[in-house]
């Protein structure tokens, strides 16, 4: 029988008239809580995932996803080029405030609509009717490719840190860029596998990955205040650098800004997880705020912690290791057994931390699929049947990362230069959720209900959390340093154009006659 979108009937978005069957033992995990079902059945969205994450799983997700702390050593030389070590830590507090501004304003969001599809549904919900369907399409795009870029980035970057390991332990060991390569397609394959095979056992090791990612923290921050040189604390919290050479301290440490950006970025990470998630309305949020609390003050301290005990910098910048804060360690304990196994562990971090990463992005690019906004979408956003995870789109993601991967082997350049339009896509897509919930406030429209509401302080929240994300947005197209050369360039806005242009290209071609966006599916609150 026919249904019309937002009748109220639970339709699955490809079409097919799919049912629950209340046979199935599965249902009543996929349909969760009362809440979670009155959620999916407003959104005309039909329950096809197992709800098997509840606060503790989901927290942990979160926390080990957002490996702030590991990155907060591995982007130490960015901090060091562009700000110095004040700049460093500055800049690092100033991103935490305004991410946090950020999250708050997502988590009302992923309150009122708890979807995997996260902002482009939330654009499509809450834009003016007249730019709904192609506001919400061109973030879906945003979305998806962040998402993905950002897969290919921890599978390099965990890479990197076996990389380091075997040229910590082995003096004439020359990194390569086919190891990179096979390194980083090694991490994703282990990924796909905890998502695919292992994935009923997943929300388990959530918890003892994030009790590993605390205890390592602190495993590194008593070494490093214990063992290693401290540095003059004035000098440290005062010394502004423009080492980029852009002839002011302010510029300069605005450039160094995103080097915070990448370790704090992925407030939306949990939110596409919602439809796995039991009470995902009352849970979700307050997880995102939870984990944006505990990640962020990690982050911080291990950022003053390393900038204080840095010693040798130029030792630093120039070693072998080709990661900075391994050789702040080795210098400090003089150990390279003790070093190792502090690389190893932020190394297995950033290898869960990819396994995560996998489940988000493979989520969004379901949901997007599930709605009609790419190429191929019937086939990513199909979920076979007694598996109850979106295999298609895992694979796929899977597929797309080692793609970008072999760029490895002609230039790392190129291949960050590529990945780099996961931040500017991510942001961007923050920028048009949040600057149309925004407008609803001030244009006094009514608001969907939210078991987390920011109430009268909604519209200011909202208002700083954009102007933190315009800078966020604008200072990743920038160079490290000004007058580059060709191999130097940022070429960031290159990409991002030709993402953009083929976002369009699809959309007049074929998108815009089957896209309708998620509003289109929606049963009002009055019916």
């Amino acid at each position: 029988m026919s249904k019309e979108p937002g009748d109220g009937v639970l339709e699955d978005s490809l079409g097919n008239g799919d049912v629950l069957d209340d046979a199935d033992p599965a249902t009543s995990e996929k349909r969760g809580t009362e809440f979670d079902t009155r959620d999916m059945n407003r959104m005309g969205k039909l329950p096809q995932l197992r709800r098997n994450f509840r606060f503790p799983s989901i927290f942990g997700y979160s926390v080990v996803l957002g490996a702030t702390w590991e990155f907060a050593l591995v982007i130490v030389a960015l901090s060091l080029t562009n700000g110095g070590t004040a700049g460093g830590i500055w800049m690092f507090f100033v991103v935490c405030v305004g991410m946090y501004f950020v999250v708050l304003s997502m988590a009302e969001m992923a309150s009122m609509a708890p979807t995997s599809g996260g902002q482009y549904h939330w654009v499509s919900e809450f834009a003016p009717p007249k730019y709904q369907k192609f506001l919400s399409y061109m973030v879906g795009w945003f979305a998806v490719i962040g998402w993905q870029a950002a897969m290919a980035s921890i599978s390099f970057a965990c890479a990197q840190q076996f990389e380091g390991l075997i040229a910590l332990n082995v003096p004439n060991y020359i990194v390569q860029g086919w190891h990179g390569t096979l390194l980083s397609i090694g991490v994703t394959i282990f990924a796909m596998v905890w998502n695919t095979v292992l994935v009923r056992k997943l929300p388990l090791v959530e918890g003892i990955i994030v009790i590993l990612h605390i205890f390592g923290f602190f495993a590194f921050v008593v070494v490093l205040w214990v063992m290693a040189p401290r540095s003059d604390p004035k000098e440290v919290w005062t010394d502004f650098q423009d080492n980029g050479g852009w002839g002011s301290i302010g510029l300069s440490c605005l450039v160094g800004m995103t080097g915070p950006v990448i370790t704090l970025i992925g407030a939306d990470s949990a939110c596409h997880l919602s439809e796995e998630l039991k009470d995902a309305s009352y849970v979700l949020p307050r997880s995102m705020v939870a984990t944006a609390t505990v990640n962020y003050i990690l982050g911080f301290v291990m950022t003053i912690t390393v900038m204080s005990t840095l010693g040798d910098v130029t030792s630093v910048l120039t070693t072998t290791t080709g990661q900075p804060y391994i050789q702040v360690v080795l210098n400090a304990t003089q150990s390279r057994v003790g070093t190792s196994i502090l690389t190893a562990l932020v190394a297995i971090l950033l290898l869960f931390s990819a396994v995560n990463l996998v489940t988000t992005s493979s989520r969004q690019l379901f949901a997007f699929a599930r709605d009609k906004g790419l190429p191929f979408s019937s086939t990513l956003a199909y979920v076979r049947p007694n598996w109850d995870i979106p295999l298609n789109a895992v694979l796929a993601t899977l597929m797309f990362s080692t793609l970008l991967s072999l760029i490895i082997i002609g230039s790392t350049i190129a291949f960050n230069i590529i990945i780099s339009i996961g931040q500017v896509g991510t942001v961007a897509s923050y920028i048009v959720a949040i600057a149309c919930i925004a407008r609803k406030r001030i244009m006094r429209e009514p608001l969907l209900p939210s078991r987390f509401s920011l109430g009268r302080a909604g519209l200011a929240i909202n208002t700083i959390a954009l102007c933190f994300l315009t800078l966020a947005f604008v200072f990743p197209f920038f160079p490290a340093s000004p007058h580059p050369n060709a191999a130097a360039m940022n070429w960031n806005i290159l990409i991002t154009g030709f993402v953009i242009v083929v976002a369009l290209i699809y959309y007049f071609l074929k998108a815009k006659n089957i896209y309708r966006g998620p509003v289109e599916y929606v049963k009002r609150l009055s019916q």
